[in-house]
């Protein structure tokens, strides 16, 4: 019960915080992914670097127990799936976790995008034997690898790099990134009134 209190905590201080970034605000989205508005893309890489460096840091300095490292196969409908998210976040500026804050604030188009999600879920499940069959399940590239070898995980590195160093450089790179990336990349078109 009291890890199931500390997820409910710790997911809602997320959700909090997904809010207040504005990274559950559509129009934010899509600011961020047409490159006139990039305070959400600079958020985001400075989270995902900063989480690097003190994870694999901490894997390094013996904080952190590698054995609760999970590292996800790697197959074509993986790709494939990747790809329909990147397109519905996209077309609708919902993630399925900041679909889930939208909703808690209230947003009628949030609980659509559930509703879509929950759908897909369905279509997935129904067409899952079809999937495995078509070769879609497969595992490409050994399956699960990560990019430098982690000592004392039970995973393939694809290079002989140590995966703390790597996961800590690239994690500086992120942070770094974040700071240089400018407001925008491209100029706010102008609007101009019917006549």
């Amino acid at each position: 019960m009291t890890s199931i209190l500390l997820a409910l905590i710790i997911g809602g201080a997320f959700g909090v915080v997904l809010d207040r970034t504005g990274a559950a605000n559509p129009t934010l989205i899509g600011k961020m992914l047409n490159l006139t508005n990039l305070h959400l893309a600079k958020t985001i890489l400075l989270a995902i670097g900063t989480g690097s460096v003190l994870m694999f840091g901490g894997q390094m300095l013996g904080l952190v127990d590698v054995a609760h490292m999970s590292v996800k196969s790697a197959y074509i409908g993986v790709f494939v799936g990747g790809l329909l998210l990147g397109l519905g976040w996209a077309a609708s500026g919902f993630c399925p976790g900041t679909s889930l804050v939208g909703a808690a604030a209230g947003r009628k188009d949030a609980w659509t995008f559930i509703g879509g999600g929950l759908l897909g879920a369905a279509a997935y499940m129904a067409t899952y034997p079809g999937s495995k069959d078509m070769g879609l399940l497969d595992k490409v590239g050994g399956g699960k690898v990560t990019l430098g070898t982690v000592p004392g995980a039970k995973y393939e590195g694809l290079t002989m790099i140590p995966g703390d160093i790597l996961g800590i450089a690239l994690g500086a790179v992120f942070i770094i990134v974040a700071f240089m990336l400018p407001e925008r990349l491209m100029k706010k078109a102008d609007v101009v009134p019917a006549e």
